[in-house]
C-alpha cells in the first residue's frame, strides 16, 4: 500500500488485526518484543490486511514476512 492510499475498517477487523498482532508478539523470544518490532509487526498486518486478506493465519503469516524485526540493543 502507498503511503497516500487509505483503508477503512470495521471495528470487528480492527480487534482481529490486534488479536493478531498480540499473538505474534507473544510468540517471539522476549528479547524481540519491542516497541519498534510491534510497530513493524502491525505496518505488515496492515499491509496484507489492504489486500483484502482476513484469514487469520496468513495475516499472521504476513506479520513476520519480509521484517524489519530485531533484536533490542
Amino acid at each position: 500500500m502507498l503511503p497516500d492510499e487509505c483503508s477503512v475498517y470495521y471495528p470487528e477487523e480492527l480487534s482481529l488485526f490486534g488479536t493478531i498482532l498480540d499473538e505474534v508478539m507473544q510468540a517471539l523470544p522476549a528479547n524481540l518484543r519491542t516497541a519498534y518490532n510491534r510497530t513493524a509487526l502491525a505496518m505488515n498486518i496492515l499491509a496484507c490486511a489492504s489486500t483484502g486478506e482476513r484469514d487469520p493465519e496468513e495475516l499472521r503469516r504476513a506479520a513476520l514476512m519480509d521484517s524489519k524485526v530485531r533484536a533490542a540493543a
